[in-house]
């Protein structure tokens, strides 16, 4: 009984590491994500300011 109850631990352990590194995953997705949308929107709204042609 005392071996099941230790390898639940165990397992409790693992699922709780499991998710820190799956929302760790997440967030630095989001945030490599967010980059080239921010570098997009900067040229947008730069381009339509001026009217012209970025080039």
């Amino acid at each position: 009984m005392a071996h099941a109850l230790a390898s639940a631990l165990v397992l409790a352990d693992a699922a709780k590491e499991g998710k820190k590194v799956i929302v760790g995953m997440l967030i630095l997705g989001l945030v490599l994500a967010s980059l080239p949308v921010l570098g997009e929107t900067y040229m947008y709204f730069r381009y339509h300011r001026r009217g012209r042609s970025p080039h």
